[in-house]
């Protein structure tokens, strides 16, 4: 595997295009200066010891020494093994509602926004378990299969928004089979999932869904987001709400007696979110409670450094561009190795 230890350094290599347009210009600007004293071909024949593709040279040979110097700073690195690593944790999937419904401002920013603060905090709290995520509107899809790589968690969560999913809906337990289906049966580690919608499910029967993970021996645990009096659903980039075909503004209400059924089904704990963090504690807590076994993960690790080659060029080079002289030295003037015109 390849990477880079200290990939900002790469923004420098931004400069060379800049520098480059900077040498065009001057470049152009000087021949246009040349040919207003006269003839160029002239006046090349009274500047004999003038090089005009020496300077060329040496600027294309200054700019490859800059980008093998910004690439030394970025470290590269190859990892040249990789290693299994052993812990005792859990497995995790997490099932999110994305449809329009989450966009209700009910729980503060919005139910979507509150939910990917919980899981973002759910995920910073894991240290050996494994985590999945399903999104799911009117159709349920696997976001992120599961893993241990934590970084790459939290990356798919912020991406996430309803604009994912084209077709609208709620399908709870369409998700939950999904879910369900991202273990690997195989696994002896004890399996949670964690389902956070409002409740509104409109498109299958999921608490028969959450009864067969139960059967698997997968607990699922519901984080309910909303209020049970409900709030309007914003149309995303503007002031208006969603409406119905008569024309009302509909209601998004959290249906607490689904989320309560589903967790039952699935002998997990349903607990609502507010403005707090105490939806993540229970969760948390519940979490904590499972048996841990021994995970295995692969990693890759000794990583070695490969900035040397980089850093020889770039010497070579720059020794190079040292003993090349923009003028053309006399005792050196037969071998004509920058006469192009002459070779061709």
């Amino acid at each position: 595997m390849f990477r880079f230890a200290e990939p900002e350094y790469l923004y420098l290599l931004l400069v060379v295009p800049l520098l480059t347009l900077i040498f065009v210009f001057y470049k152009i600007r000087k021949r246009r200066n040349i040919a207003a004293f006269g003839d160029p071909d002239l006046l090349k024949g009274l500047m004999p010891n003038v090089s005009t593709v020496r300077p060329t040279v040496k600027f294309v040979m200054q700019m490859v020494v800059l980008m093998m110097l910004v690439v030394v700073l970025a470290r590269p690195q190859f990892g040249t093994k990789a290693e299994e690593v052993k812990r005792q944790g859990i497995e995790v999937m997490i099932a999110l509602d994305i449809s329009n419904s989450m966009m209700a401002t009910d729980v503060a920013p919005s139910r979507l926004t509150k939910s990917k603060q919980i899981l973002s905090q759910l995920i910073d709290n894991m240290s050996n378990d494994k985590v999945g995520l399903v999104v799911f509107a009117g159709d349920a899809f696997t976001q992120l299969p599961i893993t241990a790589d934590y970084v790459s968690a939290k990356m798919f969560l912020s991406t996430i928004s309803p604009k994912l999913i084209a077709r609208q809906g709620t399908a709870i337990g369409s998700a939950v089979d999904l879910a369900i289906k991202s273990f690997n049966p195989k696994s002896p580690a004890s399996k949670a999932i964690i389902l956070i919608t409002d409740g509104e499910n409109h498109e299958d029967n999921a608490v028969e869904a959450a009864r067969l993970a139960q059967k698997e021996g997968i607990v699922v645990h519901v984080i309910g987001m909303g209020r049970p009096e409900g709030a309007p659903i914003p149309v995303d980039g503007t002031m208006s709400f969603w409406k119905d075909k008569d024309g009302n503004v509909v209601v998004s209400k959290l249906n607490e007696a689904m989320c309560n059924d589903i967790a039952s089904a699935g002998q997990g704990v349903y607990v609502r979110a507010d403005n707090t963090n105490a939806a993540l504690r229970a969760v948390s807590k519940e979490l904590d409670q499972l048996a841990k076994t021994e995970l295995t993960t692969t990693t890759f690790s000794n990583y070695n450094e490969q900035f040397q080659s980089f850093a020889i060029i770039a010497l070579v080079l720059l020794l190079m561009d040292i003993f090349i002289l923009e003028r053309i030295n006399k005792r050196f003037s037969r071998l004509k190795i920058f006469d192009l015109k002459e070779k061709l």
